[in-house]
């Protein structure tokens, strides 16, 4: 595992270089909280049809974020991921497509 962003690619990686590189958007939390993340990537995991997922890196922290990812018109939904086996699927799909990146 990357160590310096705890991304669970098994590759080191200019850290910085990479957040200057991302589309950006910002996360607002529960507690109403605004979060500017990176956009890692949306991607689809098989086995779970008919959903997409997103991973955002927060610029100002080293762990990435995943997310149930919905275009509604113009608008984005992100769910939480509240099941921990399809969080569980989700999270080895996006290290496998960090894997496939190198």
């Amino acid at each position: 595992m990357c160590d310096h962003c705890g991304c669970g690619c098994d590759h080191d990686h200019d850290h910085e270089e990479d957040i200057m590189d991302l589309e950006t958007m910002t996360l607002t939390l529960d507690d109403d909280t605004e979060v500017e993340c990176g956009v890692l990537g949306i991607f689809s995991v098989e086995g779970l049809e008919g959903k997409e997922y997103i991973a955002l890196l927060p610029l100002e922290d080293e762990t990435v974020l995943l997310y149930e990812y919905q275009e509604l018109g113009e608008e984005i939904q992100l769910d939480v991921i509240e099941d921990d086996d399809e969080f569980d699927k989700v999270s080895a799909a996006f290290d496998e497509l960090f894997e496939d990146e190198d």
